[in-house]
This record gives structure tokens, C-alpha cells and sequence, in this order.
């Protein structure tokens, strides 16, 4: 862990808007609710697990869509490219009569403000990894779980686990070859599925980034079975919605799609 000269974010606060009642936003877990901003979202952090707020984290997006499951109220702040801080109540509600928030930048409560302040360690996106596979390792270790299970010409794929932590969702996965072939990994991608494939108007299907993978094999063997851990950014499927693995082989026809 390197040593670095700190930059303390402190909040500017708005008079103004500091002595209004903060802006509540009703979600649930049927529907996602969107929230425009007028700059690009940089941060957004909830209070309770209930609430789950997800933007792009590798490309600036000036959206980000809120769920919730049902639970007491909660918080929303959003800190923008540009330094300024959005603070909202958050509520479950049943029916929303709203499902998109364009913010104004009148909205904000303040801006931050950056004060140097002496040297002290941070956190570096090694460390995130470091801390990821230490985790995967636990879950790797933990009882055997099994949620939902594909086998298809000697191939098994199976989802054992599915935990969330943090700001993260581990989904803990193996592979079992029982067929007379080595089995060569072409992909294994994740996918949140909506709709029905029969009726294409209304079937969506969207990719969902991993962003770590612990001990992912390229190969399994003849009679070998492998256990890893897939790590994505946290997500609440809504009513309707599946998630959806596809395995497929490298120079081969085998195609696995667990759902």
C-alpha cells in the first residue's frame, strides 16, 4: 500500500437549500427508476442494502437507475464530475407514478471543496482486487450450495452461490466435464434477461461486466471439475428479470445456457 498525499473532500454547503426538506424518491423492485443528472455521476452511495443505485463506473453516464426491495426508508448522495453533491430521501413504494428524475443543478446541495491535509495511506485498485480474491477464497472454502444447474453433452455448469458484499455481488460458479473431450473456455458471460425470448418485441437481454474473476479456468479436463468466483458490481433483479449465464466452448459447437 503506497503513501500519498491525501486530497479531503469537504462540502460546500448551499444556505439555501440546506434549510429545505430534502427531495424524496419512491422505487421499487418491479420497475427501474431513473435519475438524470446534469453532469456526469463520478459517485453514488446508499445508506441500507434495500436500496441499490447503479451507474456506469468505467464510462461517464449522466444516468443511474435506482431499485429497492421493501424496507425502511434510506438516503441517496450523488457527487458529480464537476464536484457537486445531490442528497435524497429514499422510500419503497408499492406503485410509483414516477419512473424518471431529470436533477437540475439547482437541486444541489452544495459542492465539494478540496482541502491538501497531511500524508496518509489510501486505498489503491490493487487493494480492491487483493480484497476480492481474499473474499472469493472464503466463499470457495464455505459449504457447498447449489442455486440452479445446466447439463448439456457432458458438460455441468452450475451457480452454487450467490452472496452479496459491499458494493459487490460474488457469484460463486463451477464447470464439470464428464465428456470424453477436453473442454476449452471460449467465454462465460452474465446477462440479465427480461421478457419472453418467444415474443422478440418484449425480450431484452443486457450483459453484465464482471469485474474480477478469481481463478477462472481456460480448460477443463476429462473428469475434472472446477470451482471460481465471478465478481460484479451490485445489482437487484426486478419482477420478471432472470439472470442468465452462457458458456461456450472455444473451436468447438458446445454452447451451455443456464438460466
Amino acid at each position: 500500500m503506497k503513501i500519498l498525499i491525501v486530497i479531503a473532500l469537504t462540502l460546500s454547503i448551499n444556505p439555501v437549500v440546506a434549510q429545505q426538506t430534502l427531495d424524496t424518491i419512491y422505487a421499487n423492485d418491479k420497475k427501474n427508476v431513473a435519475l438524470f443528472f446534469p453532469e456526469p455521476i463520478r459517485q453514488g452511495i446508499t445508506g441500507i442494502d434495500n436500496f441499490v443505485f447503479t451507474y456506469n463506473r468505467e464510462k461517464e453516464q449522466y444516468f443511474g437507475l435506482l431499485q429497492a426491495t421493501p424496507g425502511v426508508e434510506s438516503n441517496l448522495l450523488i457527487v458529480t464530475k464537476n464536484g457537486q453533491v445531490y442528497s435524497f430521501i429514499l422510500k419503497y413504494k408499492e406503485q410509483l407514478s414516477k419512473l424518471n428524475y431529470f436533477i437540475t443543478p439547482n437541486e444541489s446541495i452544495g459542492r465539494e471543496r478540496s482541502v491538501v491535509l497531511k500524508q496518509k495511506s489510501v486505498v489503491q485498485p490493487s487493494d480492491k482486487a487483493d480484497y476480492f480474491k481474499k473474499f472469493s477464497n472464503h466463499l470457495l472454502k464455505t459449504k457447498y450450495e447449489s442455486i440452479a444447474t445446466k447439463r448439456k453433452k457432458g458438460i455441468k455448469l452450475q451457480l452454487q452461490k450467490m452472496v452479496y458484499n459491499a458494493s459487490e455481488v460474488y457469484l460463486v460458479l463451477e464447470i464439470k466435464n464428464k465428456s470424453e473431450i477436453d473442454f476449452e473456455v471460449d467465454y462465460l458471460n452474465i446477462y440479465r434477461v427480461n421478457g419472453n425470448k418467444k415474443r422478440k418485441a418484449s425480450y431484452q437481454e443486457l450483459l453484465i461486466n464482471v469485474d474480477y474473476k478469481h481463478e477462472m479456468p481456460k480448460t477443463i479436463r476429462i473428469d475434472q471439475s472446477r470451482k471460481f468466483v465471478f465478481v460484479l458490481s451490485k445489482f437487484v433483479l426486478v419482477d420478471g428479470e432472470k439472470l442468465k449465464l452462457e458458456l461456450k466452448e472455444l473451436n468447438g459447437e458446445r454452447k451451455i445456457q443456464l438460466l
